[in-house]
């Protein structure tokens, strides 16, 4: 196996030697340990030169304050919006020197012709005001190129003050091996890669990470164990593109206790860092946990409301998630897209591009259904396309549903994966003629059965006949006769009042061998508000025999139940 110390940015070499069986890796004892080469002068070819210039305000350095993740997060955040304030001033400045070099090199041009004293006045006083300052940079710049080649390889033209310099002896093979940052430096023709000192520069909040980055490229281990501090090393190794590194503190970070903060803090890591295969591992933690943290957001709906879009995206994609139906998902979705994104072209964008792909419209009702073909909230194309998906959907048979679920079973988009809803999803067919009438489908994994022992209920989605909404609900009950546990159906109106509604009711079950629909029950109930109507015993056995292993009514691990209603005239 190749040695962890020229893994070539190969991080699968690495990760034998850096977490051997047992647990992390200390280094000491590794034959590729080189922490005795570290800053020694007798084993470098080298020298590094470190100039550490002022943080932007409010920015604390590395180990001040910075404890928590917390402290992290808002160091961090500050950081980030000062450096695209920086980089916007950047830009600024570029620009106006290259309108004051056009007219530098024009002055020079007409120093060839007549008058040129006239023409040389003109074009200063054509110069922005404070602009000066950039036209001595830019001489400085001219004359030291003239001068002839700098000892030291600069690897940037920050102007701001320097603090201190710190001085390292490195060695550029081990250097090379780990980080393809070095590599290229140390071979790319130029002159940086001829000389023996090189120039980094770097803020002071940098100072102690980058520190413990270059004793992991020697040792391949790090003294530190704090998250602030990890995410610190974690940010330099993306940074100077150490793989090795970001995977051994992806590891580390991964054996801390998660928080909410943390799992949150991890998903909005910079791109560069989410992109890297070496941090998924982390990143794919934190979405477990904010799946698991908000397993029920009925529970916790103003607190998952207020999350950013990657907590969202994380809470949303579980297949756990336990809300009564998606038709509550749905809601949730437009009602978080409406409170962060007020601007309907925004919301569009971020339901079309993030969101939409979260809600899974074939397992929502028909009902609610209709009502997205109305939302302006979406895209009218992608509003089109999702309900024709959904109801093609809906129309296949059970065998052609579970197959479009396990083909998706791995993808990243999981529209037709069931999810653990509160309210078991149904099939309905309906008939207005001869006689208002609906065919409900309601199918239970064995899985789902066994948790309604000893005396659990499990109900249905809302289905509706004649204007009135009804469900199903699945019972364990004791039966009168036998005082012994068995499987109990029963078919409930929602809604409550003075409401009258006469129903004649058949309910059946698929059994073994032949695997049709067999009735078990059928008679005629008239529905006052809140009432419910059914049987103690559907199958008349003990909940024994009826979750044995050759029970009649599993098939494939699947109880397949039925209830035609029919309006009485």
């Amino acid at each position: 196996m190749r040695d962890s110390n020229t893994d070539l940015f190969d991080p699968c070499s690495t990760m034998e030697s850096d977490f051997p069986p047992g647990g992390l890796a200390t280094g000491s004892g590794s034959d590729s340990d080189f922490a005795f080469a570290f800053n020694d002068k007798n084993f470098s070819d080298r020298v590094l030169r470190i100039e550490i210039i002022p943080d932007f305000p409010e920015i604390k350095s590395d180990g001040e304050g910075c404890i928590s993740v917390a402290d992290w997060a808002r160091n961090r955040k500050r950081r980030r919006e000062e450096i695209k304030n920086e980089t916007m001033l950047d830009i600024f400045v570029q620009h106006e020197e290259q309108i004051l070099n056009c007219n530098v090199l024009e002055t020079v041009d007409s120093l060839g012709y007549g008058n040129q004293d006239e023409e040389a006045v003109a074009m200063i006083e054509e110069v922005p005001l404070g602009v000066d300052i950039n036209l001595n940079q830019h001489v400085r710049s001219f004359v030291d190129d003239e001068a002839g080649p700098s000892n030291d390889s600069s690897l940037s033209m920050d102007c701001s003050t320097v603090l201190r310099v710190k001085t390292l002896h490195i060695s550029s093979p081990i250097l090379a091996a780990k980080s393809p940052y070095f590599y290229k430096l140390f071979s790319n023709g130029m002159r940086e890669s001829e000389q023996r000192h090189v120039t980094l520069q770097i803020h002071a909040s940098e100072e102690a990470a980058l520190t413990d980055l270059l004793n992991f490229m020697y040792s391949n281990t790090l003294s530190t164990t704090t998250s602030a501090a990890l995410l610190d090393v974690l940010t330099a190794a993306d940074k100077y593109e150490v793989v090795s590194c970001m995977r051994y503190c992806s590891r580390l970070l991964g054996n801390l206790p998660m928080t909410r903060e943390s799992a949150l803090l991890y998903l909005d890591l910079p791109s560069s860092v989410l992109m890297a295969d070496a941090v998924q591992p982390l990143t794919d933690a934190a979405k477990r946990f904010l799946a698991v943290h908000y397993k029920d957001i009925t529970k916790s709906h103003d607190e998952v409301l207020n999350l950013p879009l990657a907590g969202v995206e994380a809470v949303l994609s579980s297949d756990d998630l336990q809300v009564p139906s998606e038709d509550i998902v749905y809601d949730f979705v437009l009602k978080w897209a409406r409170k962060n994104y007020p601007k309907l072209e925004d919301r569009r964008e971020i339901l079309g591009s993030r969101l939409g792909c979260l809600v899974r419209f074939p397992y929502m009702t028909c009902r609610k259904l209709r009502k997205v073909l109305t939302c302006n909230d979406f895209d009218p194309d992608l509003v089109s396309k999702v309900v024709r998906e959904a109801l093609f959907f809906k129309a296949e048979a059970p065998y052609r549903q579970r197959f479009l679920a396990a083909e998706e079973a791995s993808a990243s988009c999981r529209r037709y994966v069931e999810r653990a809803y509160k309210y078991r999803p149904v099939k309905v067919v309906e008939f207005e003629l001869p006689r208002q009438q609906c065919i409900v489908y309601l199918d239970l994994k064995r899985e789902e059965c066994a948790h309604l022992f000893p005396a659990g209920r499990l109900y249905s989605q809302a289905f509706h006949l004649g204007g009135q909404g009804f469900f199903l609900s699945a019972h364990c009950h004791i039966d009168q006769q036998s005082s012994l546990p068995c499987f109990g159906l029963f078919l409930g109106m929602q809604e409550k009042g003075p409401v009258s509604f006469a129903v004649d009711y058949d309910f059946s079950a698929r059994c073994k061998p032949s695997e049709e629909y067999a009735s078990k029950y059928k008679g005629n109930y008239t529905f006052t508000g809140g009432k419910a109507v059914g049987y103690r015993n559907l199958f008349g056995i003990t909940w024994t025999a009826f979750m044995a292993d050759d029970s009649l009514y599993f098939i494939n691990g699947i109880l397949h139940l039925r209830a035609e209603l029919t309006i009485r005239q």
